[in-house]
């Protein structure tokens, strides 16, 4: 699909080059706001069937169902649409009556969303650690190298990411190091049983946040989490995990401030 540009607005997108200068009619990707505009012009064109059957990312969507036949009938919509519209589908990228697919970097099925393994076998590969110099004494037996295996299957096992139930408590996970932030929004569905994993955050701390004592970078955490799901969690009761124990006493504190 092409977005012309107004004519008036041609001369903004003007470049030159050894055969002359030139300057674009359509919109293409790398200008101001086009990527908005996409989604904006997808977005009202398949707007009745969003809800329905059907998901819509800048340029990609996806068509849905529970059964064959209901696919069928879904798909036959978007079609349709595509073809009042004059959008054009390339057929190299279409991908028919799947139950799992690759979208946007991970692996999407009736199962939730999971990490693509081919974005993470770099990790597999990683070879265990030696020396950095001859005259510093090294060890790194087997327990050693099966906590780094284990470290390493932590991080290439990722959870899938499930959708939130509403009748149940969040669960908020806050953690920072000496230049970041990260944070877990889950949800526990039994007692006793593994959290399940809703979304990840995580961000760098700017140059005065890099100042802030210990605790203060634990608070930061926490606000950073309550922002960035607020979301999710707005109205809905939220239980927070902290390994930094004073926060505790800031709220028995006399003088506390809200």
């Amino acid at each position: 699909m092409q977005i012309h540009i107004v004519l008036e607005d041609q001369h903004k997108t003007t470049f030159t080059c050894p055969f002359g200068t030139f300057a674009y009619t359509h919109m293409l990707f790398g200008l101001c706001n086009a990527l908005s505009v996409f989604q904006c012009c997808m977005t009202s064109i398949f707007l009745d069937l969003l809800q329905d059957c059907m998901k819509v990312f800048m340029d990609h969507f996806i068509v849905y169902a529970d059964s064959f036949d209901a696919c069928l009938e879904n798909l036959s919509k978007v079609l349709t649409r595509c073809i009042n519209t004059n959008m054009v589908i390339k057929f190299e990228k279409c991908h028919f009556m799947v139950t799992k697919r690759i979208m946007l970097g991970h692996l999407v099925s009736n199962r939730g969303i999971k990490v693509d393994k081919s974005k993470i076998n770099i990790i597999t590969s990683i070879p265990n650690p030696a020396s950095v110099r001859e005259d510093v004494e090294f060890k790194f037996d087997q327990p050693y190298t099966e906590a780094f295996q284990e470290l390493k299957n932590r991080l290439t096992f990722a959870p899938i990411l499930q959708a939130p139930n509403w009748d149940y408590p969040f669960e908020l996970m806050c953690d920072p190091s000496n230049s970041a932030l990260g944070d877990i929004l889950g949800q526990r569905v039994e007692a006793g049983k593994q959290v399940h994993v809703i979304v990840y955050a995580s961000r760098t701390m700017d140059l005065a946040h890099l100042n802030y004592t210990t605790t203060k970078k634990e608070l930061l955490a926490i606000v950073f989490a309550l922002d960035k799901f607020r979301s999710y969690i707005l109205g809905s009761k939220i239980i927070v995990f902290f390994d930094h124990v004073a926060l505790k006493f800031l709220l028995k504190k006399s003088d506390a401030k809200p």
